[in-house]
């Protein structure tokens, strides 16, 4: 039997031949295509979660000087949790209310070496959380009769850090 293919007449098997070949490459296409995608749609994701926690930062500078008040939530006075919270709902990601909820809600974790503006910082035993905003400083609400506050880490911060995580991930 003879088919045409193309303007070429060739015989079945190799006809049946060339379809495979074809179809075999389509899919290897759509195989890498596959790749691609999930490679763009997980940089895509990065980037959101990255607009997010600018908007976390800069809603949470806003609130510089509020005072502490134990089991705030704001607006106008927060707890360390309530204050990380908020910011985040702000920036449109809904996070648990208390420090240790959120450290273990929150899939995505981070170490000392790798943290990102945005990111909670958890601290003595998940007692105290903060959110780090860049150059070695984070931003707190860290205890009655002190206000909302940004704070250089220090060595003492670090033996106490207990770890990190990453919001809107």
């Amino acid at each position: 039997m003879t088919v045409t293919a193309g303007g070429l007449i060739l015989h079945a098997p190799t006809a049946q031949a060339a379809t495979i070949r074809d179809s075999a490459g389509a899919s290897a296409a759509e195989a890498s295509t596959t790749a691609s995608s999930a490679t763009s749609a997980k940089a895509l994701r990065i980037a959101r979660q990255k607009v997010k926690a600018r908007k976390a930062v800069a809603v949470a500078k806003n609130q510089i000087g509020d005072p502490y008040r134990y089991g705030a939530t704001g607006p106008g006075s927060f707890d360390c949790s309530g204050l990380t919270q908020f910011v985040w709902k702000k920036a449109g990601v809904k996070i648990p209310r208390v420090a240790a909820s959120q450290f273990a809600g929150i899939k995505k974790k981070v170490s000392w070496k790798n943290l990102q503006p945005g990111d909670l910082m958890f601290f003595r035993g998940l007692g105290h959380v903060g959110l780090y905003v860049g150059n070695g400083k984070m931003l707190h609400s860290p205890r009655t009769g002190e206000r909302v506050r940004i704070d250089k880490l220090s060595s003492w911060r670090k033996a106490s850090f207990v770890g990190a995580v990453r919001p809107g991930l």
